[in-house]
């Protein structure tokens, strides 16, 4: 839009080319019509109730938190090397925060996962009056996933629960297991490599229990499934050589040509 100002009969007139009519007055109100303001403060209004609901249901979920998730929280801190403060905070901020709830509870969800990585962070880039524009940072973040909505490009701490009985404040250590999985980069293979050789095997050597198996490490299905395991490495492979078949079979005629050729 337009204006023009001019002082005129000791009033300020003001020509706008997109209202297409003048009007008398110094304040902003005789110039944007009641609508605008109307918006401006509804939407101001709407924040504030917002920020003031995510306040409120913070504060609800923290007081819920006990024994289980304390736990939680300390293995997070400690292997992502956050403060446990840090963590809480995320935890209650989180809009999956229900899934904690869902596996605590009796035949609950079987894992819990948080991603730590890289999250585009949309900023204000107010450097210029005329020219407010938004720039996306990566800035690193824990946060609660199902697994399948995001991206896994950093690092992934797993919580797996062992038993379908109700996680309690006194059994929680007994009944879920804590495991981290890096992805550094997108190197997901490698990253499962490590996981395996370093972490799995080694876990799996040792177990003296195999259920129903009562032979244990000594039954031969449990020794294969190891041994196929252990030589799972995506450095060691064989590189097959690219071959012209079209030589091979440019002359086949007879059934010997094939045997030949084979």
């Amino acid at each position: 839009t337009e204006s023009k100002y001019r002082r005129h009969g000791g009033t300020l007139k003001t020509r706008s080319t997109e209202l297409g009519s003048a009007v008398t007055g110094s304040s902003l109100a005789t110039v944007l019509p009641a609508s605008a303001f109307k918006s401006i403060v509804l939407s101001s209004e709407s924040r504030r109730e917002l920020a003031k609901q995510a306040k409120v249901t913070k504060e609800e979920r923290r007081a819920q938190i006990d024994g289980r998730h304390r736990y939680l929280i300390s293995r997070l801190a400690d292997g992502i090397d956050l403060s446990e403060q840090q963590v809480e905070e995320t935890i209650i901020s989180d809009d999956k925060f229900q899934l904690i709830e869902q596996f605590f509870a009796p035949s609950g969800l079987k894992k819990l996962l948080f991603f730590y990585q890289d999250v585009l962070q949309q900023k204000l880039n107010a450097s210029s009056r005329s020219d407010q524009s938004m720039n996306s940072l990566p800035q690193k973040k824990l946060f609660i996933t199902t697994g399948s909505t995001e991206d896994f490009t950093g690092t992934c701490a797993f919580f797996l629960r062992i038993s379908d009985e109700v996680i309690t404040t006194s059994n929680v250590s007994q009944v879920v297991d804590f495991g981290m999985y890096d992805c550094t980069n997108g190197n997901i293979l490698q990253g499962l490599e490590f996981f395996l050789s370093q972490i799995m095997i080694p876990v799996l050597k040792s177990q003296q229990n195999w259920g129903a198996v009562k032979e244990g490490l000594k039954n031969s299905q449990i020794q294969e499934f190891l041994s196929s395991v252990d030589k799972f490495n995506i450095e060691d492979k064989i590189q097959l050589t690219k071959v012209d078949i079209d030589i091979y079979v440019r002359n086949l005629q007879n059934p010997s040509d094939y045997i030949t050729a084979g």
